[in-house]
This record gives structure tokens, sequence and C-alpha cells, in this order.
């Protein structure tokens, strides 16, 4: 597979889980779906109600404080993208117009993020590449 597809796909998975517990739920889910009932009809409903079932586990997940499940579904979904995309490779073009939508810093192009932090002593370092929410108590 090529290694922009896998890129896209890696990209989708997570924006659709992150966009699972913001007001953009509604908007993400119907444009994941529109996109399976183009590439695969008979796979379209069984889609919706998996997204249905991983933003019930997502949103459980978070009030738990539970990080992995949320790193699960973005791998799940990535992999399900990815399936789809080796499927149908055409379908590529209105994924990314679908992301764009969704999240336009998307866009069309990969993006890397590096951190390089130090601490010593007592010190903390705290990075994120996107939201970042932290609880100390």
């Amino acid at each position: 597979m090529d290694a922009q597809l896998i890129e896209l796909a890696r990209a989708a998975g997570a924006t659709v889980v992150t966009l699972m517990a913001t007001d953009a739920w509604e908007r993400t889910r119907d444009g994941i779906v529109s996109l399976w009932q183009r590439a695969s009809p008979s796979r379209a409903e069984g889609v919706q109600d998996e997204l249905e079932a991983a933003r019930d586990d997502l949103l459980a997940a978070r009030e738990s404080g539970d990080e992995l499940t949320e790193q699960e579904l973005r791998d799940a979904w990535t992999g399900r993208v990815r399936r789809l995309l080796t499927e149908r490779p055409d379908v590529a073009t209105d994924l990314r117009r679908i992301l764009v939508e969704l999240d336009p810093e998307v866009g069309d192009a990969p993006r890397t993020v590096r951190m390089r932090a130090e601490a010593s002593g007592s010190g903390r370092v705290y990075q994120a590449g996107r939201d970042q929410h932290i609880t100390e108590q």
C-alpha cells in the first residue's frame, strides 16, 4: 500500500476518534458513513453502528481516565480506513475532502511533529502535538 494512503488512514483514524467527543461528532459520523455508502454500501449501516459504539466507549473511557481505550480506538479506526483504502483506493480523494471539512488542519500533506525536552531533578516536562489535559493533585 502507498505510504500516502497509510498516512491518510492514520490521520483519518485519529481525526474520527478525536472528534467523537466534540460538537463536530454528528458531521464526523455522517461524513464517514457517507464515504462507506459510496465505497461499500452493504457495510455502511454497520459502520454507523460501530461509530456510535466507539463513541460510547470513548466517552466512558474519558470519564474514567482510561487513556488506553482512546489509543485502541484510534488504532482500530485507522485499520478500518486502511482496509477500505486498500479495497477502494479511489475513495482517497473523498476521504481527504471529508477530513479537510472536519478538521482544516489535516489538509492534504502529512505533518511531522518533533519534540525534545529535558528535565532534571524535580523538573517536569509536558508536551503535546495537539490537545493536552493535565490534572495534578
